[in-house]
């Protein structure tokens, strides 16, 4: 391989020069290879980021008695922890190397995982517990600045649409994974022997026996054998910056942009996913009291006809759309240029919000409206998440061929730690302002960022096309 300027570093993990843009001396054996491993355990990290998102909506029909602003503030935490952690994990990759923070990242999921599964066994914990727990779910969500600059080093510029797009969109697949598996995986009886049963109580059915820890056991051989993986097998690329230096993307302008857009794509992936099972049951489920009068088997459901829609079934669908969305264009990114894509996500974006913003007001006055206003509400959210999958696509593209290869890695970095408050953010404004106005105002953001992409990045002659 072409010798780098960069100085050598020490230990049989760092590589002694490295030169993706050199195709005679490229290694792209190694550098798929770093692909493929950093993937499965973003995945992982993914599943422990969105763990609660799965657990909390249900904690209450296992014995719990939560408030509806509790269970929001459940469900955002992890976003808030996993922004937070996104700051430190950014400056990672030139210091520590791929090798180590891979691995030491996947094994530090195992300890929150570990928690919810022992918390979830015994409807016991006091509030302030299961809030430390959601907080220490954020590492999953913090290894995402780390993980993604990381791997951009290992691939030429003409390559990193598609690299990113696979190692993003499948690793945003563990927020699926997490929200389709746990429904299925509690009611297993043959995993008796990971604990003791709880009894779930669900309005209008009657009750059943369920194994709630095991939506969290059963994923901790897995980040262990992640963990033992990239311990093995991870190189490190001789990279090298201290955080002084790594914060001179401050003073791009392109750095703040490129920050907005990616909150209008990832930061709504991001916030709906870890919220869209409370909105919904809130909306159209258990969590409406216009609809729903009671709880467990004896609940009575006041709109006769209406069949209460139970969000387990439909949560994982949203970042399922979303996930596949950013794996599918990717490859558009990188023929077409990611400006295009993602001036279309926004005005994608737009439409879908408003479209959506018709199915948060419920007409309960009879089952007919109720049906097609529940059905308005998912397929709008279904659009939303799509969009914002192709943005998240082409946001990535846009990235390193704005910047050069460290800088790009670390706005890659900051660019992911601002959108990863989405949970956060969603489950505040959720809080604080009906659901409407939170729409609204995602309305106007997004028709800034098509403003802002059409002028900067999109349009013929723009100071920056990308």
């Amino acid at each position: 391989m072409t010798a780098t300027t960069e100085p050598a570093r020490k230990g049989n993990e760092w590589l002694q020069a490295w030169d993706p843009e050199d195709e005679k001396t490229w290694d792209s054996k190694l550098a798929w290879q770093t692909l493929w491993i950093t993937t499965f355990t973003l995945t992982m990290c993914f599943v422990a980021w969105f763990l609660p998102s799965a657990i909390v909506p249900k904690l209450n029909a296992i014995g719990y008695s939560f408030t509806k602003d509790q269970l929001y503030w459940l469900a955002a935490i992890p976003g808030l922890s996993g922004g937070l952690m996104r700051l430190v994990w950014m400056v990672l990759p030139p210091i520590v190397g791929t090798r180590k923070m891979v691995a030491a990242t996947t094994l530090l999921l195992f300890f929150p995982v570990l928690g919810w599964g022992v918390r979830s066994m015994s409807p016991t914990a006091p509030y302030w517990e299961l809030l430390v727990l959601a907080f220490l779910a954020g590492i999953g969500g913090g290894a995402f600045s780390g993980f993604m600059p990381s791997t951009s080093y290992f691939f030429p510029r003409k390559k990193q649409g598609v690299a990113l797009g696979l190692q993003a969109g499948i690793g945003n697949f563990g927020v699926s994974l997490v929200q389709l598996l746990t429904p299925w995986i509690i009611g297993l009886g043959m995993l008796w022997w990971l604990g003791q049963s709880q009894k779930m109580k669900v309005p209008g059915k009657p009750d059943r026996e369920v194994w709630y820890q095991a939506a969290s056991f059963v994923w901790l051989p897995f980040i262990l054998i992640g963990a033992w993986i990239a311990w093995q097998y991870l190189k490190s690329v001789p990279i090298k910056a201290n955080i002084r230096q790594q914060f001179d993307i401050f003073n791009n302008p392109d750095t703040w942009f490129m920050t907005l857009l990616y909150i209008m794509t990832f930061g709504t992936f991001s916030g709906l996913s870890a919220q869209f099972g409370l909105l919904m049951g809130n909306l159209y489920g258990a969590g409406n009291p216009a609809i729903v009068q009671g709880a467990g088997a004896t609940a009575k459901i006041l709109v006769q006809g209406y069949a209460v829609p139970d969000p387990a079934a439909f949560v994982f669908l949203g970042p399922l759309v979303g996930a596949g969305a950013r794996v599918l264009f990717s490859p558009l990114t990188d023929r077409m240029g990611g400006a295009i894509w993602t001036f279309i996500s926004g005005l994608g974006l737009i439409g879908s919000i408003i479209y959506t913003i018709g199915g948060l007001v419920p007409n309960t006055s009879s089952a007919a409206t109720l049906q097609a206003g529940f059905n308005q509400f998912l397929w709008g959210m279904l659009a939303i998440f799509l969009f914002a999958g192709i943005g998240n696509a082409s946001t990535f593209k846009q990235m390193p061929m704005i910047f050069e290869r460290r800088q790009a890695g670390g706005v890659i970095g900051w660019t992911g730690a601002i959108a990863a408050f989405g949970p956060f953010l969603f489950g505040l404004g959720l809080t604080l302002m009906p659901a409407t106005t939170f729409y609204w105002i995602g309305v106007v953001w997004a028709a800034l960022c098509v403003v802002l992409t059409w002028w900067r990045y999109a349009r013929p002659g723009a100071p920056k096309p990308s």
